[in-house]
């Protein structure tokens, strides 16, 4: 005669929770899969010419020809939306491709090293810090003239100071670990004990907080872009797209909400992305 076991209510509660959260990543994932291929292949895959005009359909509704409509200069959203791609995904993975490198290399010698290479260091970070970003780019738009390359170079020099803080931050509570000792103890050199024993220990922040990097400088992206400092007049881009069809709004919405549930959906998916790395880097390196 077979008995029945009841599970505890934390286990079975902890396995839908991890059903859920595994529909949730799958879901994101396959967002930035498209995305990807989009950035990738847009000009491949795009229906019809992004950049061609047709004044005879100028703010036409969603169609069989034109599946998200046209915009004011007759072009057509839906292939614009796939070569917009391109921008909204190449800046933000420079940046914290960049941002990463250079603010795990700075987080990593001021925690390890402290004393005035640390303290040097964080006064930068707070320099930075405390000057306003935006009101920064302005100015040097302003001053050189608005560009996508700048703007990207410029949130690059504006996010390296939160990575380092963060990175930092995990350093210095890595440091005092005997794993560390023991590698001093047998003449490991600093750079080696940084790179290779304390930077694995530290990797799951850093890949989440490039995440979450990723996911704020595409939307910062976007928003110069809408206000005319990012890439130049005409070009696809999400960003540019919402500001030339906000006009329009009324007379095809899905031009404007097409741009602006793309930059949503990809910012949201890379931020939950990141949670669910950092969470099995974790695991992982626990278990080690």
């Amino acid at each position: 005669m077979s008995t029945a076991v009841a599970l505890p209510a934390e286990i079975t509660g902890a396995g839908r929770r991890r059903r859920r959260g595994s529909w949730l990543i799958s879901a994101c994932l396959v967002v930035v899969g498209v995305v990807v291929v989009m950035a990738v292949f847009g000009s491949a895959i795009a229906p019809q010419d992004p950049n061609a005009q047709n004044t005879f359909f100028i703010l036409t509704r969603p169609s069989g020809a034109h599946w998200l409509g046209t915009d004011s200069l007759g072009r057509d959203v839906f292939s614009r939306l796939i070569a917009g791609a391109r921008t909204a995904f190449l800046g933000p993975l420079v940046i914290a491709a960049s941002s990463m490198l250079l603010g795990n290399l700075l987080g990593l010698l001021a925690g390890y090293r402290g004393g005035r290479t640390d303290a040097l260091i964080m006064r930068w970070v707070d320099l930075m810090w405390a000057v306003p970003g935006l009101l920064l780019i302005i100015v040097v738009a302003g001053a050189l003239g608005s560009g996508y390359w700048l703007a990207v170079g410029l949130l690059i020099v504006l996010t390296v100071p939160f990575d380092t803080r963060v990175v930092r931050g995990v350093t210095l509570e890595q440091a005092p670990r005997p794993y560390v000792e023991a590698a001093r103890t047998l003449g490991v050199p600093d750079w080696r004990i940084m790179l290779f024993h304390i930077w694995p220990n530290v990797s799951p922040v850093a890949i989440a907080n490039a995440f979450l990097v990723f996911a704020g400088s595409l939307t910062s992206l976007a928003g110069l872009s809408f206000l005319g400092l990012g890439v130049a007049p005409g070009t696809p881009d999400w960003g540019l797209m919402l500001s030339e069809g906000l006009q329009d709004l009324f007379v095809n919405p899905i031009a404007v909400l097409a741009p602006g549930v793309m930059i949503v959906l990809t910012a949201t998916s890379m931020n939950l992305i990141g949670d669910w790395l950092q969470e099995r880097l974790s695991s992982k390196g626990a278990a080690r």
